[in-house]
């Protein structure tokens, strides 16, 4: 079992930053992959960029050139750098990470930005 605890969500201006943390409890060594998705109120959660374990990246469109995600594996730490943030970023970003094909997925942090 595996559990994955979000942080470094908050209210912030347009056009603002912020760095949201995945912590992990186990090492992330072996991992298969890591995401971040996102779940704006009264929409599906979407996908917003994974990590592979050869540190391979991939973006959803919409956030390319503002978003990177990164591991750091001596801490077991997954994170997701935003920059020029966007009204429309506004959501709750869940962490999703796979272990030997097995999913697990953080509770979530709030992300709101203002206009």
């Amino acid at each position: 079992q595996v559990q994955l605890v979000e942080s470094g969500g908050a209210l912030v201006q347009a056009g603002g930053s912020l760095r949201l943390s995945c912590a992990a409890s186990r090492s992330i060594r072996s991992m298969i992959s890591a995401g971040w998705y996102r779940q704006a109120p009264g929409k599906q959660r979407d996908f917003v960029a994974t990590i592979a374990r050869d540190g391979g990246a991939n973006y959803v469109d919409s956030v390319k050139g503002r978003f990177t995600i990164s591991r750091d594996d001596a801490t077991n730490t997954v994170y997701l750098q935003m920059n020029s943030l966007k009204p429309e970023d506004t959501a709750v970003y869940y962490c999703r990470a796979i272990f030997t094909a097995r999913v697990y997925w953080g509770q979530g942090t709030q992300v709101t930005v203002s206009s």
